[in-house]
């Protein structure tokens, strides 16, 4: 009986590392096709618009430094999915913002996952596990013409 005990243990503590290292599978991916996505599905209504990394010509800055950090559960969904999902979440929060301050934009966006700044003018992080994905921006809200 002993033994048994000995052995269950001893199994049980091998998985253990299997069950405790969680997946975090860095994305970069197409940040036009969420925000036309968003659009057609009607979460963004198009009132705001979104520069990566950059900002448009004669924009008026409102608002500098906005931040959102948003998750998504990714079970039983692609990687892609989750990361969309929780990019979406994003972003609308950011158009809900930039309609309160009056702003039509929002500029300089970058990812900003566990405060590392990813910059990119086409793609943005996500990071992706087993159950859950998230995003991090961090932007300025605008107005431009």
């Amino acid at each position: 009986m002993k033994s048994k005990t000995i052995l269950a243990v001893f199994v049980a503590g091998l998985c253990l590392p299997i069950v405790s290292q969680a997946r975090d599978t860095t994305h970069y991916l197409n940040f036009n096709e969420v925000v036309q996505e968003a659009v057609a599905a009607g979460r963004l209504d198009g009132s705001v618009k979104f520069y990566l990394d950059s900002q448009p010509n004669g924009a008026k800055v409102v608002s500098k430094g906005l931040t959102t950090s948003k998750k998504t559960n990714a079970f039983n969904k692609s990687d892609q999915a989750a990361c969309s999902w929780a990019l979406q979440s994003a972003l609308i929060q950011f158009q809900t913002a930039a309609q309160n301050a009056g702003a039509n934009a929002v500029v300089n966006l970058v990812s900003n996952y566990k405060h590392n700044v990813y910059k990119s003018r086409e793609n943005y992080e996500c990071h992706a596990g087993g159950i859950m994905a998230g995003v991090a921006l961090k932007g300025d809200l605008a107005k431009v013409r």
